[in-house]
């Protein structure tokens, strides 16, 4: 029977990991179709625009390579702010969520605050960052800060909420302390929570990144975009787009090994 249980598993492990692989093979292949099209889009439209209008992808292909081995540091300064800021956000943002989870009493202040927060246009927060802070690194940081938290916060509030109320009450028939219950119990149970927001809001994070440089800054991708538009190289600006969209795809894929690595004890559903 113990042998028949361990081949069960083996054998649905190994159909989950051969699902997932099918899965990743037909993603590639739609992203790769539909680059493609946008590449001909392009290539068509350059034949009947200035260059200045629509480039052609050989000519956007030749500035991707002249940012990349030329400037890198605007790439390193831009994803060291993203880090930074998605991180503390993370940190931050978990712990308003879970105080306004498991304190009666500082829910209704903690709530009130972040749902104001979150209904505050991100332009303002961006101008009003520059009226307030003189150096470029805190207003950035701010913005992103104040921007992302509401996320963090709201998502792990609603994630302790959705505990179950079973696995509580026989959790509390231990007579735990408030700490053992956060450890052993909330924190568990609030990861893929914390996993989801960060996989929803990496992509929102990075154009908010770039348009802070954009108006709040002088080195990194946005203001290099902005120099780059100033001087009227639409090329710069597309290669630049491109390295965006291809951090981003990183960033997503680096979130999801870390999901599956942190939420490897979770079996996958596998809708048939």
């Amino acid at each position: 029977m113990e042998s028949s249980a361990k081949g069960g598993i083996h054998w649905d492990a190994v159909a989950s990991r051969e699902v997932m692989v099918a899965a990743l093979r037909h993603d590639a292949f739609a992203t790769a179709v539909v680059i493609a099209l946008i590449v001909i889009a392009m290539q068509v439209a350059s034949y009947f625009t200035p260059d200045y209008i629509m480039p052609p992808p050989a000519k956007v292909l030749a500035a991707l390579w002249q940012t990349l081995t030329h400037d890198y540091f605007s790439v390193f300064v831009t994803l060291a702010r993203l880090f930074a800021a998605v991180a503390f956000s993370m940190l931050l943002g978990t712990a308003l969520g879970v105080l306004m989870g498991t304190v009666d009493w500082l829910r209704p202040f903690l709530r009130s605050a972040v749902v104001i927060d979150s209904g505050i246009p991100a332009l303002s927060w961006i101008l009003l960052a520059v009226f307030w802070f003189k150096n470029s690194e805190i207003r950035i940081f701010f913005i992103l800060v104040v921007i992302l938290v509401p996320f963090y916060s709201l998502n792990v509030y609603d994630g302790i909420r959705a505990l179950s109320k079973e696995w509580l009450e026989m959790f509390e028939s231990f007579r735990p302390s408030r700490m053992q219950l956060l450890r052993m119990l909330i924190l568990p149970h609030i990861v893929p929570y914390i996993l989801l927001t960060t996989k929803s809001v990496i992509g929102y994070a990075t154009r908010m990144v770039v348009f802070a440089e954009l108006i709040a800054a002088a080195v990194g991708i946005g203001a290099r975009m902005g120099l780059a538009q100033a001087v009227f190289k639409i090329d710069e600006v597309l290669a630049w787009t491109v390295l965006l969209v291809v951090l981003n795809v990183m960033l997503q894929l680096v979130i999801t090994l870390v999901e599956r690595r942190l939420l490897r004890w979770r079996a996958e559903a596998a809708v048939r």
